[in-house]
């Protein structure tokens, strides 16, 4: 019972730093600052379904199509250790993440359009980008029901936390402040570099295991 409460709280505090709601909100606001609090409500919850969406379908379905490419789990472990540390890295050293800091198109005016923001950059890449891809893909690429029932669980209240985030943004910056965000950055850019550590070692052993 321990190991699976510390199994996912591993999963959700993993999927909680790559995701990092802090500074997806201030790009959020960033973004759509102009906006009626209505149409604010609509483009975050655009984005989050879109997330939550394709997370799922990695979930569910990214281990058969790596195993139909011939890619095995350790691979899968070990480059996505690498990625999830690299990114961690640039948090740490206080480096902005194109993920989470996305050059603004200036084309914006149609309503239309703004809508569209929910989709990129907002749910791709910012939410459900290469990181949290490869997080989804190595907590459930045993291909265990818990363990994929696990990664789709957490990656849901993620969302459901990210979304009020979004809605609440204004009042949730002004109380942390950019100091407070700039060290909610940093401390979630370690526990990323804390994961892709272990996701790289746990790949290097499955190797060992092999030959």
């Amino acid at each position: 019972m321990s190991d699976l409460l510390n199994h996912t709280i591993s999963v959700f505090l993993g999927f909680f730093a790559i995701m990092n709601p802090i500074a997806s909100t201030a790009v959020f606001l960033g973004l759509t600052g102009a906006e009626e609090q209505v149409t604010r409500k609509q483009i975050a919850f655009r984005s989050v379904i879109t997330a939550f969406f394709i997370i799922s379908f990695f979930c569910l379905l990214g281990k058969g199509i790596f195993e139909l490419l011939g890619i095995t789990l350790p691979a899968i472990r070990i480059s996505g250790g690498v990625l999830v540390f690299v990114i961690g890295f640039k948090m740490l050293n206080g480096e902005q993440s194109k993920v989470h800091h996305p050059e603004i198109s200036e084309n914006d005016g149609v309503k239309d359009e703004k809508l569209d923001i929910a989709i990129s950059p907002l749910a791709i890449p910012i939410l459900a980008g290469p990181g949290t891809i490869a997080t989804a893909m190595n907590y459930s690429a045993t291909g265990s029901y818990l363990e994929i029932a696990i990664t789709m669980v957490s990656f849901t209240v993620l969302c459901g936390i990210t979304y009020f985030s979004f809605v609440f943004g204004q009042r949730i910056i002004k109380i942390i402040g950019k100091n407070g965000m700039n060290v909610i950055t940093r401390l979630m850019g370690f526990i990323l570099i804390v994961i892709g550590t272990q996701l790289v070692i746990q790949g290097i052993h499955d190797v060992k295991g092999i030959f």
